[in-house]
């Protein structure tokens, strides 16, 4: 197992429960590579066992306890004598002892609150991690397994878009747009670049997304700045009046929730960098902060045959005001095959009128059908939208549409 440490004496394992059908999370490491921790959420309980195996048969292991330990931590790399840790469950396992033989222990964390999203970034680090002790007399041995941690937020309920005029007097004035100023991390980010005055030649523009950490408080706290994505929007000189599109598609960067403040100890925050770059590779910029949040995830519910064929029915029935149950196709074959029986009274009535003998096919011959791969468009239903302008496209961003 890949939770397994070998330890001088004993081997120490931690197994999650479920761990085998549990997402998984992908995190940076300190030292550049990235590992697939187990994913949890705030509040969800933390349970499994511990296993302790006695290296060699025949010796014991003489223990004053052993203990599992949840813990929710923030490392400052120019700090690293200080640990700050925020949530700290202990459990005891076994009382002081001496094992001879293999072990395992049971141990749960219930609802176990994680107000922070674990991270890892420039400067620092928040972690969550199990760590079991086998308190010895002189070295204790220690097991520590980390896991990731998501946290999820709402919609927020006032989400306006962003609109600024800015440029240099008398050479050159931009007005650019932003549909939103808060997206989730699979969101598209759409707006408009329009240009009033243009007196420089510019060459090419581009749209950054650049993450601000700040590290620490006071005179000893790091800023470090990271641009994650560059995206072309514009190559060549623009003129006058000249607008430019923007979509920019969160899903392919590597980001995290923005962070403020947390706990006193680092923040977090995600700019959009709107560069122009002229002839002369003199580059103009303008920084707008932007807030981004996890979401969770939507799950989509199958269809089944029988919905598709009551959706049908009820459109034909508005549509054409019948009001007969659909048929399957075991029961359409059978009428098929079977004649209908008439009585005397129905012959007569169809010698005097033919025309309306059968109201259901005198309607069916009336009103064209949904053939199967065709498309049939009822003319109560509204006209197809022209194609949106940009006021369509800068309007309220639909959930559904990404």
């Amino acid at each position: 197992s890949f939770f397994g440490l070998v330890s001088q004496g004993a081997e120490i394992d931690i197994v999650l429960d479920g761990q085998e059908s549990r997402k998984t999370a992908e995190l940076k490491l300190e030292d550049g590579r990235k590992e697939r921790l187990p994913l949890y959420y705030d509040g969800e309980t933390v349970s499994g066992k511990v296993n302790i195996l006695v290296k060699k048969s025949g010796t014991k292991l003489e223990h004053q306890g052993i203990k599992i330990e949840f813990v929710g931590q923030i490392d400052l790399y120019f700090d690293r004598g200080n640990r700050h840790e925020f949530v700290s469950m202990v459990r005891e396992l076994a009382r002081p002892g001496i094992l001879t033989q293999g072990v395992c222990y049971g141990f749960e964390f219930v609802n176990v609150e994680k107000p922070y999203e674990s991270y890892s970034g420039a400067n620092v680090r928040l972690r969550y991690y199990l760590r079991v002790t086998v308190v010895k007399r002189l070295s204790d041995l220690v097991k520590e397994q980390d896991i990731c941690v998501h946290t999820l937020a709402q919609y927020p309920d006032l989400n306006s878009s962003i609109k600024m005029e800015v440029g240099i007097e008398d050479c050159l004035h931009i007005e650019f747009e932003y549909n939103k100023s808060k997206y989730h991390l699979k969101d598209v980010i759409v707006g408009k670049i329009f240009f009033l005055l243009v007196r420089i030649k510019i060459r090419h523009m581009e749209v950054q997304i650049i993450r601000r950490e700040l590290a620490g408080s006071g005179p000893a706290a790091l800023n470090e700045s990271e641009t994650l994505a560059k995206f072309e929007i514009m190559d060549g000189a623009p003129v006058r009046g000249e607008s430019i599109p923007i979509r920019l598609f969160l899903s392919g960067y590597d980001l995290t929730p923005s962070m403020r403040d947390v706990n006193k100890k680092f923040s977090v925050k995600y700019y959009l960098n709107l560069v122009l770059v002229d002839e002369e590779e003199r580059r103009y910029f303008k920084q707008q902060e932007i807030t981004l949040f996890r979401r969770a995830e939507k799950r989509r519910r199958p269809i089944a045959n029988s919905y598709i064929e009551q959706a049908i029915f009820h459109h034909r029935t508005a549509q054409f005001g019948q009001q007969q149950q659909p048929t399957t196709r075991a029961q359409q074959q059978q009428s098929q095959a079977t004649p209908p029986l008439t009585t005397p009274e129905d012959a007569a009535a169809a010698a005097i009128s033919p025309g309306r003998h059968g109201d259901a096919n005198n309607s069916a011959a009336d009103s064209p059908e949904l053939e199967s791969g065709s498309t049939h468009v009822s003319p109560a239903l509204p006209a197809a939208r022209s194609a949106p302008g940009i006021k369509d496209v800068l309007g309220e961003d639909d959930d559904d549409n990404y």
